[in-house]
């Protein structure tokens, strides 16, 4: 049982325990959370695909009644279950993406991602079928976002219940998948620093990078841990946060106390104790409930031929049963209604599914 206790203005538990507190070291020893598709359910996808495709039905048309999966369903329903209120993540691997052209992978994955939750717009531009490769851009550019470069990543969440990769191509080196448990960072904080899990319930400015909705600030306002209807919810991206401190003078300054907190939770997202990291293959499907998990990727070389380089397709999914948000929450995901939030709109958003890498 959690024993929640009061320091100053926060209301916080000493100890978090439950599925959702794993060990990066002890999850590597683990096969649990590899989902390893059947040759029954392969043939079931390749149907679905055929009679989606052969339909001449738009991207947008995907759903749960138009791409049928009677025998995975279940299973995508308990793989669910797992992520938002289990250990917080899952890999499903064995679909054979050199079986399928690019249009058909994006079929098979939205087909997939319906079961889990509707899609949401993942950039200004509201794509929601994204491209995580490079495409050159520099940075250094205020509207640039990471996923668009060779760049590391460090750890973060995305704005959305579930986030979904699946890779098409891999590197020709680097770029592994980094993930590591929100909750176990902290009670490891809780029993080392208590003081500065504190300053992480402030409400941190943090970079919209660009991408800002109508009537809102280029930043918003939201603390890193929330501790709301007995659950730790995380939002974290230690990059915005402090490129909101160099490009608004308006947004609120962080204190030294509040720079070390962050300082210590980078820390130990790096510490091998507690991180898991993993290797994508071609085909493998990712899946991360970003209120418990943050994730990063390593820095990649790529392959010289455009046609062999590192690509993956992602999602961010808005489950119908996904966990109570904190109000706080609207300010970047529009909404707390489970199954209608998370997602970057602005005025000028149209949504759309590409195949294409812009």
């Amino acid at each position: 049982m959690t024993e929640v206790i009061e320091r100053s203005s926060v209301v916080a538990p000493e100890h978090i325990d439950g599925q959702a507190a794993w060990m990066g070291s002890e999850m590597a020893e683990r096969g649990d959370w590899i989902e390893v598709l059947t040759s029954a359910e392969l043939d079931e996808i390749e149907q679905a695909i055929h009679r989606f495709k052969s339909s001449g039905a738009p991207l947008c048309d995907i759903s749960t009644n138009t791409f049928v999966l009677p025998l995975l369903a279940p299973r995508l329903k308990r793989i669910l279950n797992d992520v938002i209120n289990g250990r917080g993540f899952v890999m499903l691997r064995g679909f054979d993406v050199d079986r399928y052209s690019t249009e058909e992978t994006a079929i098979a994955y939205l087909g997939i991602g319906a079961y889990l939750g509707s899609f949401r717009s993942q950039n200004a531009a509201g794509h929601l079928l994204g491209h995580v490769k490079d495409t050159g851009v520099d940075i250094r550019k205020p509207t640039v976002r990471f996923y668009q470069t060779n760049r590391a990543l460090e750890y973060h969440t995305d704005s959305c219940d579930i986030v979904g990769l699946i890779c098409l191509k891999t590197s020709r080196t680097g770029g592994e998948s980094r993930i590591v448990s929100s909750v176990s960072i902290y009670n490891k904080m809780m029993r080392t620093r208590p003081d500065l899990v504190e300053q992480l319930f402030h409400a941190f400015p943090t970079d919209r990078r660009g991408e800002v909705p109508e009537g809102t600030l280029p930043w918003f306002d939201i603390p890193v841990f929330n501790w709301h209807a007995g659950q730790l919810t995380t939002i974290y991206v230690g990059q915005y946060i402090r490129s909101a401190q160099k490009n608004f003078p308006l947004a609120r300054r962080l204190t030294e106390k509040e720079l070390e907190a962050l300082d210590l939770l980078d820390a130990l997202t790096n510490d091998p104790q507690l991180n898991l990291q993993m290797e994508f293959k071609p085909g493998d499907m990712q899946f991360l409930h970003n209120h418990q998990i943050l994730h990063s990727r390593t820095d990649f070389e790529d392959w010289p031929e455009p046609e062999r380089k590192r690509h993956l397709m992602r999602l961010w999914l808005a489950p119908k049963d996904a966990r109570e948000l904190p109000e706080c929450f609207a300010a970047r995901y529009g909404s707390t209604a489970p199954g209608d939030r998370g997602g970057i709109i602005t005025q000028k958003t149209k949504l759309t599914f590409t195949l294409n890498v812009t």
